[in-house]
């Protein structure tokens, strides 16, 4: 939900007057809702955020609001949490919400990172088809060089401010080949002023050609001075139909050169753009030099039996054991760089050691056919929804929420899936990414059902909305596979479901509130996301007209409850106004 911040905010406050509205409450209520809700997410093994939070709860209690939407990333590491204080500090909040009258929802089942913390290999997979590598020195080593980038030193520009093989937007203008400036060989490149440009850009690209389903890593060395936008910096591989690596830099408007990596699977494309540059820069001066491109070996390699490694010689008629042929292939850090669960881009590959007694031989090249995860945006790892093991660490995770806090409802999380569709799991189950979302929710609702009966149950609306992520637009979404991957995940949907709506886009948000009504599902709108409390209000109006919808959720990303009170308030004001 990370991307979703300032609209998801927006959206819940406007269908806050139409909870009023279908729960039939006097007008004279000054806007009384059914629900009324704050969401909080936090690290409860903090003895000082337990406190600051129960502060909160105390507050929300005094200012109208009767329920918290509670979550922490510690609910999926029960485990890890074994002799410390953590159970304790999450009672006390339980207790805290008790005390102040109020209903305790809790989040439950993911698929993320919390989830992959108890088994890193259930990550959904993206192949690798016949990867060569070469034996050296005793090693299995990544040899690919099928991918002929030009001049990635950025040091051969036989037109002025153009570098040999590159693209650039405005050169002379705002992109300059620098001689003067560089980190290694002769030149670098330069884009200054970016806002002077002709199309608001200063980027550079390349088309290349690559083979289906092998796996690179591109580094680039950047230096910036008084560059005013940094946010506006992206590299990437990108084809016209899906950008193929999803990542945020950090960089600083000046400082000196740093390395920055991405990854990227070619996926089932055979030509695609390498770009780099500032979308929509302003002022001041960055600097891009010493371009890398290399295989991205076994980095982040998943080992299941729905991810399965095969080694063959060159012709394909030999395959090579692991144990004889090659040591054991497994990549220690995947999913595991810092804590379990923590997956990072890139970092130095795994050595894989061909012992004494193997069939393969110095310089014999061996073809390597296997899968990695992807990650989006830093935490945007999910795990395979189609392996047995996620719905039995959810049933796990369930049991243990209900053990310490006694829910008094269930929120699944559901949000924003990025990566789905590609290990062979996800082929053998003969489904769409949309169906098997749908089963995934079924299955969801089944076992909380099973395991605390008449709970309400609620998830978010953007996976199962045709008007969002759930569309039919022609379109891919970020790395899931195929075209419009999760249209149809309503049909998984049970009436009883209750929706927590954040659509945030102005010319379909009235329709999203339709379309769940229409299907005679509950609404809750999830608002606010530390935006001016004001921005509900025009929202509000079109929600009015809405049957269904039971409440408004004050829902903040960045823990700021400095509106909290301001927020029921004008939600309260505007109801009172519209509903005499």
């Amino acid at each position: 939900m990370r991307t979703m911040v300032a609209g998801l905010a927006l959206v819940c406050a406007a269908a806050s007057f139409a909870c009023r509205a279908e729960a039939g409450e006097a007008s004279g209520g000054a806007g009384v809702l059914e629900n009324r809700w704050v969401y909080i997410s936090h690290n409860f093994a903090n003895p000082t955020f337990t406190e600051e939070m129960i502060k909160v709860i105390e507050r929300a209690g005094k200012a109208g609001y009767n329920g918290i939407l509670l979550t922490d990333c510690k609910f999926f590491r029960w485990n890890e949490m074994k002799g410390t204080a953590y159970e304790d500090n999450v009672r006390r909040v339980r207790k805290a919400i008790k005390d102040a009258g109020m209903k305790c929802i809790v989040c439950v089942c993911g698929e993320g990172t919390d989830l992959l913390s108890n088994d890193t290999n259930l990550a959904e997979g993206t192949p690798v088809v016949d990867a060569p590598f070469v034996v050296k020195d005793g090693k299995l080593v990544p040899a690919d060089e099928d991918l002929k980038a030009q001049n990635l030193s950025l040091d051969q520009a036989s037109k002025e401010n153009q570098p040999d093989g590159w693209y650039v937007d405005d050169p002379g203008k705002v992109s300059f080949v620098d001689t003067e400036v560089k980190c290694e060989g002769r030149a670098s490149l330069r884009f200054q002023d970016v806002k002077n440009s002709s199309c608001g850009n200063g980027r550079a690209n390349q088309k290349v050609t690559v083979k289906p389903f092998r796996y690179y890593h591109l580094s680039v060395k950047i230096k910036t001075q008084d560059f005013a936008a940094p946010r506006t910096v992206n590299i990437m591989a990108y084809t016209p139909k899906q950008c193929l690596n999803h990542q945020q830099f950090d960089i600083a408007p000046t400082q000196d050169w740093k390395t920055y990596d991405i990854v990227f699977n070619t996926l089932d494309y055979t030509e695609l753009n390498l770009y780099f540059g500032s979308w929509g820069g302003t002022t001041g001066k960055i600097w891009f030099d010493d371009l890398k491109l290399e295989p991205g070996g076994f980095v982040n390699l998943i080992r299941r039996e729905a991810a399965p490694l095969k080694l063959t010689s060159e012709d394909g008629k030999t395959v090579y054991e692991e144990g004889k042929d090659v040591a054991p292939v497994k990549d220690p850090k995947m999913g595991n760089t810092k804590w379990p669960g923590l997956y990072d881009y890139w970092y130095e590959p795994p050595v894989i050691a061909v012992p004494a007694g193997s069939r393969l031989k110095e310089g014999q090249k061996v073809l390597a056919s296997y899968y990695h995860t992807m990650i989006c945006y830093g935490y945007g790892v999910v795990a395979c929804m189609c392996e047995p093991k996620v719905m039995e660490l959810n049933k796990w995770m369930v049991e243990n929420v209900k053990r310490v806090l006694e829910p008094d409802g269930y929120m699944l999380c559901h949000d924003e899936i990025r990566h789905h569709g590609w290990d062979e799991s996800c082929k053998k189950s003969g489904l769409t990414p949309g169906q098997m979302l749908a089963r995934d929710l079924k299955q969801c609702v089944e076992l909380i059902k099973k395991a605390d009966a008449d709970k309400p149950i609620y998830d978010w609306s953007d996976m199962f909305e045709p008007y969002h992520n759930a569309s039919k637009s022609g379109q891919t979404y970020y790395l899931v596979k195929g075209l419009d991957p999760w249209y149809g995940s309503w049909e998984g949907m049970d009436k009883d479901l209750i929706i927590m709506n954040w659509h945030n886009f102005p010319e379909h948000r009235a329709d999203a509130l339709k379309f769940f009504a229409e299907r005679g599902h509950k609404q809750i709108l999830a608002g606010y996301y530390d935006a001016p409390v004001e921005n509900i209000l025009p929202w509000l109006k079109e929600a009015a007209a809405v049957n269904g919808i039971s409440g408004v959720m004050y829902t903040t990303w960045g823990n700021d409850f400095s509106q909290l009170e301001n927020f029921l308030k004008v939600v309260k004001d505007f109801q009172a106004k519209q509903g005499k």
